[in-house]
């Protein structure tokens, strides 16, 4: 069975057993949207306890909240008793839960798109909160007063804007108004929730109108101050007619790609963050310098990458696209060696692609691009190129002795392999064996 056809099923046995239960939430939002969901969660009538008699394999992630995790075919689908929520003392999660019906179960909810019930085997839509009719006019709106709902959870903040941006709605005024009031209050939020949040915002293809929409909302200040710092970073024209550094990140935002890696979208962001701290103008010409910018920036990419909790391997592979973007500028000038040594970086290829972005954010010129593919593809045809000829043991082997000569001469086979003036192991090492003989005398 489909993905689909499990979760209609699950309705079905809740039903069967003599339950009430819907698909609720995003699940129904999408499917009247024409989008295919990528999970269904459930709600029903069924406590905990029934739930877990009607179905064999269940994990009890939220009981004391009512949810249960049923796995079927190889899926999970939450399954949520109805319930209504109160006291939200840490501004996250509810103090009192107490077990209702339906409509109390929307009341309870976030927006109204968002609390739709939808019954599988009926064919019917529930809607106790209006959610149909802004769902056909694109509007993102609060159930019940705006102020309630984010003080219930400040993690909404965020969320508006994700939705807004993922559905290409606009938010409604009070909803936003109250957004921005609250805008400060997001810190209150554990740095993960946030991360996991903003990793949706910046997702192709809404990831431009995201951040317009953290910008105008009093977010980006808040969770991406060091971003938030472009908004007002002018650049020179000769190089960026489209303006500002924010300007510069927004285009590029707008050109990922579909299939963008995760990291993408954060070298797209932090390539350029320390912009606005390196900023000098020439007295005489008027240009705009940044002098050193791409390693400063590195060094800040590090740091927010660590107050938001990401992990070390994309930490560091962000980090590293940050270091090297402005080599890509050289490329057609410097040697053959140093070409190859940048193509062999295991982050050449996220490297790669955000100088694309880069190009197609400002001059919108891919010559330096299609040099560096073409060098990349000539390289792929060259796998001697790849390992090192030799290696320390191999130069002891010639009776070269440990110290730093041996790391020169390693240092100076690697160079002239990657110039292709050698090009097998034989050939090195007949190289060392004279370099050693010149030595000698």
């Amino acid at each position: 069975m489909s993905l689909r056809e499990n979760a209609a099923d699950i309705v079905r046995r809740l039903q069967a057993a003599g339950f009430t239960a819907y698909w609720v939430g995003g699940c129904v939002r999408d499917s009247l949207l024409g989008r295919e969901p990528e999970d269904y969660d459930i709600a029903t009538s069924a406590k905990p306890d029934d739930i877990e008699k009607v179905f064999k394999r269940t994990i009890p992630v939220g009981r004391k909240f009512g949810v249960i995790i049923v796995l079927e075919a190889g899926h999970e689908f939450q399954v949520a008793t109805f319930r209504a929520e109160a006291d939200y003392k840490d501004n996250r999660h509810p103090e009192t839960v107490s077990f209702g019906d339906a409509k109390a179960d929307a009341s309870r909810r976030d927006f109204t798109v968002n609390g739709l019930f939808y019954d599988p085997l009926q064919n019917k839509l529930h809607d106790w909160v209006g959610g149909e009719v802004d769902l056909r006019a694109k509007i993102l709106r609060t159930i019940g007063a705006p102020e309630e709902r984010f003080a219930e959870d400040h993690l909404r903040l965020l969320r508006a804007v994700r939705f807004a941006a993922q559905l290409n709605f606009e938010i409604e005024g009070a909803t936003f108004a109250a957004l921005k009031t609250n805008a400060p209050k997001i810190l209150t939020v554990s740095a993960e929730r946030i991360r996991e949040e903003l990793v949706k915002v910046f997702r192709p293809p809404h990831a431009a109108r995201g951040l317009d929409l953290l910008r105008d909302s009093g977010l980006l200040e808040q969770v991406l101050p060091e971003i938030a710092a472009t908004i007002h970073c002018e650049q020179s024209a000769d190089f960026h007619p489209e303006g500002s550094v924010y300007n510069h990140i927004r285009l590029m935002l707008s050109e990922l790609p579909p299939d963008a890696s995760a990291e993408l979208p954060w070298t797209v962001l932090l390539h350029d963050v320390a912009k606005p701290v390196t900023a000098s103008k020439d007295p005489q010409t008027g240009a705009i310098h940044f002098y050193g910018h791409e390693k400063i920036g590195s060094e800040m990419a590090a740091a927010i990458l660590h107050r938001l909790k990401f992990s070390r391997q994309e930490t560091d592979d962000i980090v590293a696209a940050v270091l090297h973007h402005m080599q890509f500028k050289d490329v057609k000038a410097v040697k053959k060696s140093t070409v190859r040594r940048m193509l062999m970086r295991e982050t050449f290829p996220l490297e790669l692609e955000l100088h694309r972005m880069d190009c197609l954010g400002s001059h919108r010129r891919l010559d330096h691009y299609d040099f560096m593919v073409e060098a990349a593809k000539e390289l792929s045809e060259q796998p001697h190129v790849h390992p090192p000829l030799l290696t320390g043991d191999d130069l002891q082997a010639l009776g070269v002795k440990p110290g730093p000569r041996m790391g020169e001469l390693l240092a100076e086979i690697r160079e002239k392999q990657l110039l292709d003036e050698l090009k097998t192991a034989e050939e090195a090492m007949e190289w060392v064996l004279k370099c050693k003989m010149t030595n000698d005398k």
